[in-house]
């Protein structure tokens, strides 16, 4: 599957517990269009030990496996996530970041007028 969104948490190395490999895990939030706009959150497993590079608020495409993962939460009640078994990782964009100075500038043109 393919999913295409912004990377929410910034990516963390992890090490398996049965196997001791190490890889990479991040939040990804797809936004949808159309009459469904909530969005749709994945945890995202990265299954190579190498830091995919990736910064919060990039605009990621993830390719991989989807699953889902079911646990008990802190609180004991049972829940679950959808979990994608990445294989790739690849940023199409980066968040653009706002200033200050560039807020103003429109509101400011238009009292010039």
């Amino acid at each position: 599957m393919q999913a295409f969104g912004n990377v929410a948490t910034q990516p963390e190395r992890k090490q398996s517990k049965a196997s001791g490999k190490g890889y990479y895990e991040f939040r990804l939030c797809e936004s949808q269009r159309g009459v469904d706009t909530a969005p749709t959150w994945y945890t995202v497993r990265m299954m190579k030990d190498s830091n995919p590079m990736l910064d919060r608020g990039d605009f990621v495409k993830v390719t991989g496996k989807l699953k889902a993962d079911f646990y008990l939460s802190r609180e004991g009640k049972p829940t679950g996530t959808l979990l994608v078994l990445a294989f790739e990782a690849t940023k199409l964009a980066r968040k653009a970041a706002t200033t200050a100075d560039d807020a103003k500038a429109p509101s400011e043109e238009h009292s010039e007028s």
